[in-house]
């Protein structure tokens, strides 16, 4: 134990020794690329349905930086548009966006190191999203508990921006753009994930994506209403149990 408490603060020390420029650097590089740019597009489409859901022009702002998670805002705007009970709709949209659970668990052990007041944590979560959550999970490592917020904080700040300027401009322009396009650009977010999920190190995640891929179209002719939740549940639990049988086999 105590050889491995050393081994902790050398890795800490290392960290630790990444200057605060060389992060603002990298954070502002890494997310000034793609992760805003297809933000920024997948939002026009969000900021486009939203007023054609009879959303304000603020109403469509503050959702996107309020929720942000583009499953439960689209939620949202179609019970909206259906008129539907707020209870209702805050619920449809909690469990549409219920993967951060998973996510925050696997997020706050990393991102909470050094932190002295807790309560911090509740605004580092609300920043957090797949984009964020990959980013950090991915250079957080080599950093200092400090340089790791710092890190997280910049590139969410930059993504959340993008998104925002993205549903001003898709509201803006929302009775000019076709519907299909509208719809096109909101799937650019998804797809943008799956490749980088597939970029990502480790073959469960290759796994997952690989069965999904098959699994999906599949569940989906048979409940166009489940069959993206059971395709997720299918997809984790059969890479999950593959990756570990392969593994024992090593």
């Amino acid at each position: 134990m105590e050889g491995q408490g050393i081994s902790d603060r050398a890795s800490d020390d290392s960290a630790s020794a990444v200057d605060t420029a060389s992060v603002v650097r990298r954070a502002l590089s890494q997310a000034l690329g793609l992760p805003s740019l297809v933000l920024l597009t997948s939002m026009m489409g969000f900021g486009a349905l939203a007023r054609e859901s009879g959303f304000g022009f603020w109403m469509a702002v503050v959702t996107t930086a309020g929720v942000w998670g583009l499953p439960g805002q689209l939620v949202l705007a179609e019970l909206y548009a259906a008129g539907a009970e707020t209870a209702a709709v805050v619920m449809a949209s909690s469990l549409a966006n219920a993967r951060f659970l998973p996510m925050a668990v696997a997020f706050l052990p990393m991102i909470r190191r050094g932190l002295k007041h807790q309560a911090w944590l509740f605004g580092l979560v609300q920043l957090m999203s797949i984009n964020t959550w990959a980013a950090a999970l991915r250079e957080g490592p080599g950093l200092s508990g400090r340089h790791r917020r710092l890190y997280y904080m910049l590139f969410a700040a930059i993504c959340i921006t993008a998104a925002v300027i993205g549903t001003a401009i898709g509201y803006e322009t929302g009775d000019v753009l076709p519907r299909p396009v509208t719809v096109g650009l909101v799937y650019l977010n998804p797809i943008f994930f799956a490749l980088l999920f597939a970029g990502m190190r480790g073959r469960m995640i290759a796994y997952a994506l690989v069965i999904g891929a098959v699994t999906g179209p599949l569940l989906h002719l048979v409940s166009p209403d489940w069959g993206v939740l059971a395709t997720g549940l299918v997809a984790g639990t059969v890479a999950f149990f593959a990756f570990r049988a392969t593994k024992g086999r090593a």
